[in-house]
């Protein structure tokens, strides 16, 4: 009899631990459902991100930015690195079009790293065929080629791409970010060869400004003090693309990036910098520049004014250790 009972008792203990049929049977039942509203709300947001994109870049071409193409020969290394030589760049005048800041950006894919390189513009290099001048005119004489080139020759910095952003598309793209202007702690009353007239204190500049800004290099620091500032000014970017507020713009803003910068890299690596970028949340980006302190001296170059000689045995090592590592 005890036997019977125990039996019984183990019966009925299965029994009430197996779920009801007509539960599951109503769960399988919505699981297709949830399963479309799922697709339907992921079709949405591409949607809305392709239109916004698609929009940005017909921004830029309805205001008359047509892209010309470079030759460049930067050999992709296959490291799981991406490294991007970044170039801001005045309007054409005569053909001849200069640029106003030098940084070699790269991003690891496998570490999930990115870093920020500045060269100063100001550094007296030998540029290939055409004898030594400050190094940013590698890019006035023979575009980026030839900037790759005198990187490589000077400071052993060889990137795989080119991406050369107007100031123009600089500033359409901030005042789309950011419409009340990007928060700024302005060191200085600035105003001399900026186009505009900054004060002293926290304030809140549109891309007008902002470029002012980044480019003012009238002071005791000069072309340092400004290098430190387009540092300044990128962090502070990258902190305001990576806020909830602004996620609704990125596709538009990312679309005016896209209109106005022209480069050789193919969109697929675009997209999946940028979605790596944006994925690192408020993750520092490490930066130098070159030259290091006391590796430099002033120099007066019959031809090209004040500029930088510098260690470049000295310089070479530090842009390969900071990249390399």
């Amino acid at each position: 009899m005890s036997e019977d009972k125990h039996k019984t008792e183990i019966s009925n203990e299965e029994t009430s631990h197996t779920p009801p049929p007509r539960r599951t049977k109503k769960k399988i039942r919505k699981l297709p459902f949830i399963i479309i509203i799922v697709v339907i709300a992921f079709a949405i947001l591409i949607g809305y991100a392709v239109h916004g994109y698609n929009s940005g870049i017909q921004y830029a071409k309805n205001h008359g930015k047509t892209l010309k193409k470079h030759k460049f020969n930067g050999a992709s290394k296959n490291d799981g690195k991406i490294t991007i030589m970044v170039l801001g760049a005045d309007k054409e005048q005569g053909g001849i079009s200069r640029t106003d800041s030098i940084m070699i950006a790269q991003y690891d894919y496998i570490h999930k790293k990115m870093k920020m390189m500045s060269v100063m513009r100001d550094i007296y290099a030998d540029i290939p065929g055409h004898g030594k001048h400050k190094i940013n005119s590698a890019y006035s004489i023979g575009g980026p080629e030839l900037l790759r080139q005198t990187l490589k020759k000077n400071l052993d910095i060889d990137p795989e791409y080119y991406a050369i952003l107007d100031f123009t598309g600089f500033e359409k793209m901030i005042d789309e970010l950011e419409p009340n202007g990007v928060p700024i702690d302005v060191e200085k009353n600035m105003s001399a060869n900026i186009g505009v007239s900054l004060k002293k204190g926290e304030h809140k500049l549109n891309g007008k400004e902002l470029l002012g800004y980044a480019r003012f290099r009238h002071d005791a620091e000069g072309d340092f003090g400004r290098v430190r500032r387009q540092q300044q000014v990128m962090q502070t970017l990258k902190k305001q693309l990576v806020s909830p507020g602004t996620l609704p713009k990125l596709p538009k803003v990312a679309g005016i990036l896209r209109g106005y910068l022209n480069t050789n890299m193919p969109d697929s690596a675009l997209i999946q910098s940028g979605m790596n970028f944006g994925l690192r949340g408020d993750k520092d980006v490490e930066s130098k520049t070159l030259p290091l302190q006391n590796t430099y001296q002033d120099y007066q170059s019959p031809t090209d004014g004040s500029a930088l000689q510098i260690d470049k045995a000295t310089n070479k090592k530090a842009a390969k250790k900071f990249l390399d590592n």
